[in-house]
């Protein structure tokens, strides 16, 4: 099952792939229909065609994002780090997103500025404390972020915070998909990036440190999670920030963050 949270004249809706339809599923955003327990279609529901459809972030308001660094060997290693024992954890604002193919306005105060394809993990279920069989339960599916990162104010302290929070910065959707569409809940699928073409990312979902049942489970051990909640669970080596030179994306640029089957984030870099 695909779903997403469309904008229309009206206002946001969520919806349900259906073919070359979505399907509305009478709540106005995945964030509430998840909330109500992830109810059927009414009978009669609008559609709308899937060609030209103007995606929102997939949940528009999650409560909590919740971002995992250092979760790819290569990754970590290109930043010149050891492996961690433990998830590196951070978080964002639900001011930060925007949908899968919106603009990036650069910052005039940040230049640097940084791709990262990241699988996201969908919270469904209300779960604290979770065991490995309410951890997966607790997985309603996943998503593509771009965690966008603004490297020289990330890079200013010791904590990345202020790098990542940016409003209106990083991409997500445009579908969520359900788990049994993937390989289920700790899939292994190739994620990519590339700029105006080339390929700057490429890896295997299936090489996470922590894959997301373990990360349900040591997040919920920290703190409940609700549904639409985002746990953003990392990217792989080949950002611009550990090249040399250093290569970060400038306006008029296009960067495509993809995830096969899931779906892709489509960013045109445009001048703040």
């Amino acid at each position: 099952m695909k779903l997403a949270t469309l904008r229309t004249s009206s206002g946001t809706r969520a919806v349900r792939r259906d073919g070359d339809l979505l399907v509305d599923l009478g709540y106005a955003d995945l964030g509430a229909w998840l909330a109500a327990g992830s109810p059927a279609a009414p009978a009669g529901a609008t559609t709308w065609p899937v060609a030209g459809a103007d995606f929102a972030p997939v949940v528009p308001h999650p409560a909590k994002v919740i971002c995992v660094g250092h979760n790819y060997t290569n990754h970590i290693r290109e930043m010149g780090r050891e492996l961690p024992s433990y998830p590196t954890l951070f978080t964002k604002f639900a001011d930060s997103l925007i949908g899968a193919d919106d603009p990036l306005r650069a910052p005039a105060e940040a230049p640097d500025i940084d791709w990262e394809v990241e699988l996201v993990i969908v919270i469904g279920q209300e779960v604290r404390r979770a065991t490995e069989s309410q951890a997966e339960a607790a997985i309603a599916g996943f998503t593509v972020m771009n965690d966008i990162s603004m490297r020289d104010w990330q890079f200013r302290t010791v904590e990345w915070t202020q790098g990542k929070i940016w409003e209106a910065s990083t991409p997500v959707g445009p579908y969520l998909v359900s788990p049994d569409e993937v390989g289920g809940v700790r899939p292994a699928l190739r994620v990519s990036t590339t700029v105006d073409g080339e390929i700057v990312q490429s890896d295997d979902t299936g090489t996470l440190l922590f894959d997301p049942v373990t990360l349900v489970r040591y997040i919920s051990t920290i703190t409940t999670l609700r549904p639409g909640d985002l746990i953003a669970t990392g990217t792989p080596g080949g950002v611009g920030h550990a090249r040399d030179p250093k290569v970060y994306l400038r306006p008029g640029q296009t960067v495509v963050a993809a995830i096969d089957g899931l779906g892709a984030c489509t960013t045109l870099v445009e001048a703040g």
